[in-house]
């Protein structure tokens, strides 16, 4: 068997994981898909039983499964990294030795890390666009709904609750804010109100009561 070579173990499992993950990226009409699937399972045939072979290479598709949510659903890279670790598992424990084992560690992790290449070749699947729009309208929101809280501080009156030289920190509506004065000096406990607002900065003067 020609992968009692141990390095080859590294190739076999290299190029799998190489056009598997490299289908999850790139839109390939799954032949990527097909040729990885047949890499991993020369490597896992050539080593196992029927019976092992199937539990092994389902942990190995779980990975890749666990790294397709992750991307498409929760996308903080916890489902990704444990799917990592199941591929791991599954060609470490596949292998005949440890020198084997390492060579088909190490190539789940170059694989994966290769496959990134192909992002400058081929068009992304549109789900990673998505999330990448997504991410940014999330962003935006969020900046545009504080940016909306700030606006609605203007006119709005409070107290400094350390001395303003010329920046301190106000509090309003039970609110801490961080401000700055127009060049004034204000001391700790002056009434103030806001008179401008810029993004997140405000600016604000003493409080001169009428009478």
């Amino acid at each position: 068997m020609f992968l009692d070579i141990s390095w080859i173990s590294f190739v076999i499992v290299g190029l799998g994981t190489l056009f598997l993950i490299g289908e999850l990226l790139v839109n390939m009409r799954g032949f990527f898909a097909i040729l990885g699937f047949g890499f991993i399972t020369i490597y896992f045939l050539n080593y196992l039983e029927p019976s092992m072979f199937i539990i092994m290479l389902i942990i190995y598709l779980i990975g890749i499964f666990l790294i397709i949510v992750d991307g498409k659903v929760i996308n903080d890279g916890t489902l990704a990294t444990i799917g990592v670790l199941c591929m791991i598992l599954s060609v470490g424990l596949s292998s005949p030795n440890w020198t084997a084992g390492v060579f088909a560690i190490s190539g789940v992790l170059v694989g994966g890390i290769s496959s990134l290449s192909f992002l400058k070749v081929f068009n992304k699947r549109k789900m990673w666009g998505k999330l990448a729009l997504l991410d940014q309208l999330t962003e935006e929101q969020g900046y545009s709904t504080m940016n909306s809280s700030y606006k609605a501080l203007i006119d709005k009156e409070g107290v400094t609750i350390t001395a303003m030289r010329p920046v301190g920190t106000i509090r309003i509506d039970n609110e801490d804010y961080s401000a700055v004065s127009n060049g004034q000096w204000i001391e700790k406990g002056t009434p103030i109100v806001v008179k401008q607002v810029d993004g997140t900065k405000v600016l604000v003067d003493k409080l001169y009561k009428q009478g």
